[in-house]
């Protein structure tokens, strides 16, 4: 009923919700290829036709593209403060019990 009094169903997606991890690890590889496709433009650019109007410009630019590869590398090995990774299995289930009963995600017995 409360469905009604409030106007029109909503089409509903057929896709899932994208979860946490998904959405982080989208958004990671987003900034890693726009970082990677201004180093390749920064390049390109430089030597296409920069360097025929000022070459030191363009070893400029060169200097530049050369610092974003680390950077970029970084930016999508980055984890957000709930990517919980330190948790994961390790498949050996004793260790794994010990872990959790650490972390307190298990009773003592």
């Amino acid at each position: 009923m409360y469905a009604q009094e409030r106007g029109p169903a909503r089409a509903v997606s057929s896709r899932a919700p994208r979860s946490y991890a998904g959405f982080m690890l989208a958004r990671r590889r987003r900034g890693y290829f726009w970082m990677m496709g201004g180093c390749i433009l920064l390049f390109v650019s430089a030597w296409g036709f920069v360097r025929l109007w000022s070459v030191p410009v363009a070893v400029g630019m060169c200097v530049v593209a050369m610092v974003i590869p680390p950077i970029a590398a970084m930016v999508a090995n980055r984890r957000g403060p709930d990517d919980r990774w330190w948790d994961d299995p390790s498949g050996d289930p004793k260790s794994d019990e010990w872990w959790d009963e650490l972390d307190g995600k298990k009773p003592r017995q």
